[in-house]
């Protein structure tokens, strides 16, 4: 049951990921937004699936509240429209490319550097350094993946304000 359920959860994370960067019924930031939130409820529902249930809630109550409610604010502030398209930029592109290059390169180094020692269980007795240590050893992927996705927002998110000059 668990098996069917991780499916479900990753396949909406992954739709309303997707859903979120590249939105084929709407170009509104507010849309790409409210589908974020929808990526961080699925996220939960991973972390309640690895019964790590606070992190699923600060995940809905941190991220998919507070953060997220910060994003629609300054989005609607900002009064976004449709913009018309723009031209390609060469030094924009070589930054972003090399910028992803270095993301999934700490992403790597990450995921090889935090691999646990097999047979070592965590030893939960509701010391705030025994939670820090487990999660920087298990869940840190999931939170740098949970960052990513921030960072990826918040740049849109001033992509988009970014008026041309007249």
């Amino acid at each position: 049951m668990e098996s069917i359920l991780f499916l479900i959860f990753a396949a909406f994370a992954l739709g309303c990921g997707l859903m979120t960067v590249a939105n084929p019924f709407s170009r509104s930031p507010v849309a790409s937004a409210l589908f974020l939130v929808l990526t961080m409820v699925w996220l939960a529902g991973l972390f309640v699936l690895l019964h790590a249930y606070f992190i699923a809630a600060v995940q809905i109550l941190v991220y998919a509240g507070a953060v997220m409610v910060l994003f629609l604010f300054v989005i609607m502030l900002l009064d976004l429209r449709e913009e018309e398209l723009r031209t390609w930029n060469r030094f924009g592109v070589a930054a972003g490319v090399f910028s992803v290059v270095a993301l999934l390169g700490v992403t790597a180094l990450t995921i090889l550097r935090s691999v646990p020692a097999a047979g070592a269980a965590p030893q939960l007795e509701g010391s705030t350094h025994a939670l820090g240590a487990m999660l920087f050893r298990q869940y840190l992927l999931p939170f740098e993946g949970v960052s990513i996705v921030l960072l990826v927002a918040m740049i849109g998110v001033i992509l988009l304000s970014k008026r041309e000059s007249k």
